[in-house]
């Protein structure tokens, strides 16, 4: 940790803080156990499941599921913020405006060109 140097415009990160390492208290050290506990026994259930060789059916796996469940059905999970008004807006609306007035500008020059009568066309048929 002696070597870490903190960058001029980010914060430290959480898991290099030495308080999270060294100042904890003994009950927040036994729900961290408790939590390492459970994970490890979950992961060893789906490795008993996984490594059964006389298995017919498919592992369920329920975190896979509800991803998919939440992949499969997005807008019943989409919440709208700052953020994704701001994306919705820069990809949706803006560049609408902006090859509208793209269009607008440039035909309105070509106007005004031949009825100036400076526009050099090319593929000229009559010439």
């Amino acid at each position: 940790m002696a070597d870490y140097r903190e960058a001029p415009l980010a914060t430290r990160p959480k898991t290099l803080d030495p308080n999270e390492y060294f100042n904890l208290s003994p009950e927040h050290r036994r729900l961290e156990e408790s939590r390492a506990a459970v994970r490890a026994n979950l992961k060893r259930q789906y490795q008993i499941q996984l490594n059964n060789p006389h298995r017919n059916e498919l592992i369920e796996d329920p975190a896979l599921t509800r991803w998919v469940y939440a992949r499969a059905n997005p807008y019943s999970h989409f919440r709208a913020t700052k953020k994704t008004s701001l994306l919705g807006f820069m990809f949706g609306v803006l560049p609408l405006f902006a090859m509208y007035k793209l269009f607008k500008t440039d035909r309105d020059n070509r106007e005004e060109k031949i009825k100036a009568g400076t526009l050099v066309r090319k593929f000229n048929l009559s010439a």
